[in-house]
């Protein structure tokens, strides 16, 4: 059993490879460096992104209520006008904000 085990050894000690031309050297430094970059760019603008879309949607709902809150208070002045516009003297009505 155990005849196999010395034929596994390696008996010379020279290395398979030189480690000069294993390493990336400065071309692989260089096209790291330039992905990183790349990442760190698109991370950048993502992050404008979604933070322009956040601030669209705030202003979008503030709006919405802004125009909600006005069309409640201007559904509630109606017969208010309607009175109004019965005491005229048959022109059309006139609200206050068309003045």
């Amino acid at each position: 059993m155990s005849a196999p085990l010395p034929s596994l050894v390696r008996l010379d000690n020279t290395p398979e490879f030189d480690p000069n031309t294993v390493t990336p050297g400065v071309v692989g430094f260089f096209a790291i460096f330039v992905l990183a970059a790349l990442v760190v760019l698109l991370v950048l603008d993502m992050v404008r992104r979604v933070r322009r879309l956040r601030y669209r949607e705030e202003i979008k709902a503030q709006l919405d209520a802004e125009e909600a809150a006005a069309l409640e208070a201007e559904s509630g002045s109606l017969p208010d006008e309607a009175d109004d516009a019965d005491n005229s003297s048959g022109g059309p009505a006139r609200s206050s904000t068309d003045l």
